[in-house]
């Protein structure tokens, strides 16, 4: 029994648009761990009403392909770690100390908030003071 035989049921008899890319993804992934699904994804082809929600479909396909090949380790048996965390979720804690707040790997200087967007003062009237050379 393949991976995704064990995390999905493969008895439906119709799907929605979400679970049909979720399923898709999940496909995808197993099929870069080299597990072949291709009868589950035809299936889900030919349940899609439209081509457009076919189209995302194949979009979810690709994508679970794409990011099972970068999280896989080259040379590496971890094939359930990576199915683990691309499609059971398995979510993974960073502790607040490890998280960057400057340097390299901080946000760019152009997404930090700039002056532009703070408020002036109320009482100010120095946009609409006479210029000093104006003055004597």
């Amino acid at each position: 029994m393949s991976r995704y035989e064990r995390e999905f049921d493969s008895g439906w008899e119709s799907m929605d648009k979400d679970e049909a890319t979720t399923r898709a993804y999940a496909i995808g992934v197993a099929e870069r761990l080299g597990e072949d699904n291709r009868e589950a994804l035809k299936a889900i082809y030919a349940e899609m009403e439209s081509a457009y929600h076919r189209s995302m479909v194949e979009l979810a396909y690709e994508e679970g392909r794409n990011e099972a090949k970068a999280a896989a380790d080259p040379g590496a048996d971890d094939a359930d770690a990576v199915w683990a965390e691309l499609v059971q979720g398995e979510v993974t804690t960073v502790d607040p100390d490890d998280v960057p707040t400057s340097g390299r790997d901080s946000l760019p200087g152009a997404l930090d908030s700039g002056d532009l967007l703070d408020r002036q003062d109320v009482d100010s009237t120095e946009p609409v003071d006479r210029p000093d050379f104006l003055e004597r």
